[in-house]
């Protein structure tokens, strides 16, 4: 019996509400582009097994793929604290000098009430440490995606930070009996 993992990396689609706002898990998503997901979905495995976070654009995003996913909260997007709701136009304005100084060093930096970068990642592993072998398909966020590529990739989480993770993109990662194989992002 096969003990490797190929796992079927989605960020969901778009928020569908205002640009330049900090998502909470309730914002929706922009399931509008019948073609991309017709794409996407003739490219997924069938009968995978299916995970998404407990976000509603997740779920949202992957029932139009035609999955039946179970909600994973270790697959949850950074957590923004008090940030959460907010625009970073607006929190530039209130926080001056310290929101730009935030995101000099955002792996490590918890915004107030929220979580590091580097926390997501361990939240990631625990996650990964929890999925059977076979074929997997997790619909979750660009930040969770990122997490897992640092851990596949053993990068330090400020270089992981670098990877651009578009809406309904896939990335494909497999996990071996001793080691990680990364097949292609953000295709």
């Amino acid at each position: 019996m096969s003990t490797e993992t190929n796992l079927w990396l989605i960020r969901h689609a778009p928020v569908d509400g205002p640009r330049g706002v900090i998502h909470g898990p309730d914002a929706p998503a922009d399931l509008g582009d019948a073609a991309v997901f017709a794409v996407l979905k003739a490219r997924l495995p069938a009968n995978a097994f299916a995970v998404c976070s407990p976000a509603r654009r997740t779920r949202e995003t992957a029932e139009r793929l035609g999955l039946d996913p179970l909600d994973q909260p270790a697959f949850r997007e950074q957590d923004f604290g008090a940030w959460t709701g907010r625009r970073h136009s607006e929190l530039e304005r209130e926080l001056g000098p310290a929101y730009p100084e935030f995101w000099k060093s955002p792996a490590g930096n918890r915004p107030p009430g929220g979580e590091s970068f580097v926390d997501q990642i361990d939240r990631a592993r625990a996650g990964l440490a929890l999925l059977p072998a076979g074929e997997v398909i997790l619909v979750v966020h660009s930040g969770t995606i990122r997490a897992v590529l640092a851990i596949a990739l053993d990068l330090a989480p400020e270089q992981a930070l670098r990877f651009v993770i578009d809406p309904l993109s896939l990335t494909r990662i497999d996990r071996l009996e001793n080691g990680w194989r990364v097949v292609a992002v953000n295709g």
